[in-house]
């Protein structure tokens, strides 16, 4: 028998919601278990796309700093962007992939800090392109349960 992960914490979070919390008192242990249900269920969730997503959003990345490496006029920002840009995902361990993307998602903060301060259209194209990621980078987080 193979326990499939997602499943096992679909169950673990049901019996939680459904079989332990409404036989809790006092009310605030009762709301930690449901609150503990919906963390199992928010884990079991980005379980299935954990790596997926990074990876995803890694390439995002490295295809922007593509594009903006020969609109930067810092000349080290330019290098640095050029070797992100050439540079891959060398293991698929959710804790590579993450360690990666902060390292990408910082770089980024710094490309979007310099593209602010140049007055060129190609830096306000940039400037846009990165506002677009931003915005693509929040929707593959956005989790299902969430009310928003």
């Amino acid at each position: 028998m193979k326990p499939e992960i997602p499943k096992v914490l679909e169950i673990l979070a049901g019996k939680l919601l459904f079989d332990v919390a409404p036989h809790v008192s006092p009310a605030y242990r009762q709301s930690s278990v449901g609150v503990s249900a919906m963390l199992l269920g928010i884990v079991r969730e980005e379980w299935d796309r954990a790596a997926a997503r990074r990876i995803e959003e890694n390439a995002a990345l490295r295809a922007l700093f593509r594009r903006a490496a020969p609109v930067v006029t810092d000349t080290d920002l330019r290098r640095r962007l050029e070797a992100a840009a050439a540079s891959s995902d060398a293991s698929f361990l959710v804790s590579e992939l993450e360690r990666a993307n902060d390292a990408l998602r910082a770089l980024l903060i710094e490309l979007h800090a310099q593209v602010e301060q140049e007055p060129s259209a190609s830096a306000r194209e940039l400037e846009a392109a990165i506002w677009r990621e931003l915005v693509a980078s929040t929707e593959r987080r956005k989790l299902a349960i969430a009310p928003f």
